[in-house]
């Protein structure tokens, strides 16, 4: 179903094709009809279908079939979103889609200084897209009122919640006006979502686009069993023989995204980082850069697994697996995006193998596991975990006793023999 079927006002329209927009998403085509009608939205889908168009259009849409004059610290829509980037990133659409029309969008986030983002608040605002820590300081400040409040848009509502943005979000819902359209719109529905638009919503329209937790068709996803202290050297191999450019990795800490990106370009590879401690420009040049061309890969944390937007993103690499099976789903949603085809690559240690478990149970499906030659996990670890274990007297599995087991010692190919004798005493290695 084509754009142009739901009565546009011809200005969207016109920056609709600028931005290369065509047939309708599944999501689109279930909420855009909801939300012009006025009813409140709860809808499920997995990331990369379209869901910012889906509440953003028809919103635009209803103001201009209802112009009001813009006031002062005042503004007509509000969404929330978990992150500074995901804020930016639905700025940056709704700008593209409202280009020719008098629609005044305002950012809202931490990590800036509030007095010029007060000052754009005084001019009033169409849309307000804010994370909720930072538009909370503005409605204290008096520099933002919601009692006119006419909709509320939550993007990633679980992402809110399972960052401890609840209390905020209570704050701001009984600063709001109660007479408003409410729409949630996520990739997974946790139980405290469900809870929260029972306690907001009235008869809300149900959307579940796709199963709950269901990966894309267009993702192909490979695992690589490997030793965890042998990660960085697969990952240079991976990005450097094959030749991969448009790469992004997500590690499990700020440091040791720091440490992977110095390690990278040592290598010859160049990389970048963003997470959390590093300042707003650093972060958005390095996404400029990546986005450019300009480097070849981009580290980094859980901060960026929602709020990126990356036209034609080839390989996601799970340098850890995340902590949540659910963020796996998020995480490498940032590939395969719009029908597009992308690669999701995990690398997992021995230690992260029930995290695996947990992922493959969620997503329903057993995904593939790759051998890089020279990488292969072997048992050598184990074993002498297990001879430390008997060396303080802990009683070892009977299935130990009298094993002989082979290993390869990847980094200088010699073959490293492993005898343990019945009382685990004769041991050689």
């Amino acid at each position: 179903m084509k754009f142009d079927a739901y009565s546009f006002a011809p200005e969207v329209l016109r920056a609709l094709v600028e931005c290369g927009y065509q047939t309708m998403t599944p999501v689109q085509r279930q909420a855009i009809p909801a939300v012009r009608r006025g009813q409140d939205v709860l809808a499920s889908a997995q990331t990369g279908t379209g869901k910012t168009a889906a509440f953003a259009l028809p919103l635009l849409q209803k103001m201009l079939d209802n112009p009001k004059a813009r006031q002062a610290g005042k503004t007509r829509a509000l969404i929330l979103t978990p992150t500074r980037e995901l804020a930016e990133q639905i700025s940056v659409n709704i700008q593209s889609y409202s280009q020719y029309t008098d629609t005044r969008v305002v950012t809202l986030f931490g990590g800036n200084k509030m007095e010029p983002q007060a000052k754009k608040l005084l001019q009033g605002a169409d849309f307000v897209i804010a994370t909720p820590g930072r538009l909370l300081e503005h409605v204290i400040a008096c520099n933002l009122t919601l009692s006119d409040l006419e909709f509320l848009v939550m993007d990633e509502a679980d992402r809110m919640l399972d960052m401890g943005f609840i209390a905020d979000i209570q704050k701001i819902l009984l600063a709001s006006n109660k007479k408003r359209q409410n729409l949630m719109f996520s990739a997974t529905f946790s139980g405290g979502v469900k809870k929260l638009a029972d306690e907001i919503m009235t008869k809300p329209k149900m959307i579940m686009v796709d199963k709950q937790n269901t990966t894309a068709s267009t993702i192909s996803q490979v695992v690589y069993p490997v030793e965890q202290r042998r990660k960085r050297e697969l990952l240079s191999e991976l990005i450097g023989r094959k030749n991969w450019h448009r790469v992004l990795v997500f590690s499990a800490t700020r440091d040791d995204a720091d440490t992977l990106v110095k390690e990278l370009n040592l290598d010859g590879i160049t990389a970048a980082v963003v997470h959390g401690e590093k300042a707003q420009g650093s972060r958005r040049k390095a996404l400029r850069d990546f986005k450019e061309g300009k480097i070849r890969v981009l580290v980094s944390t859980e901060v960026a697994a929602r709020g990126l937007d990356i036209t034609d993103l080839e390989y996601v690499i799970n340098y850890d697996l995340p902590f949540l099976a659910e963020d796996y789903v998020h995480r490498i949603g940032r590939t395969g995006r719009a029908g597009k085809t992308g690669v999701a690559i995990s690398f997992v240690s021995r230690e992260e193998e029930r995290t695996l478990a947990d992922i493959e149970k969620l997503i329903g499906q057993k995904i593939k596991r790759v051998m890089m030659p020279g990488y292969e996990v072997s048992n050598r670890e184990l074993l002498l975990k297990q001879l430390k274990r008997r060396r303080f007297g802990k009683k070892a599995r009977s299935d130990d006793a009298a094993a002989q087991v082979v290993a390869e010692k990847s980094m200088t190919g010699r073959r490293v023999q492993i005898k343990v004798g019945s009382g685990g005493k004769k041991t050689k290695i």
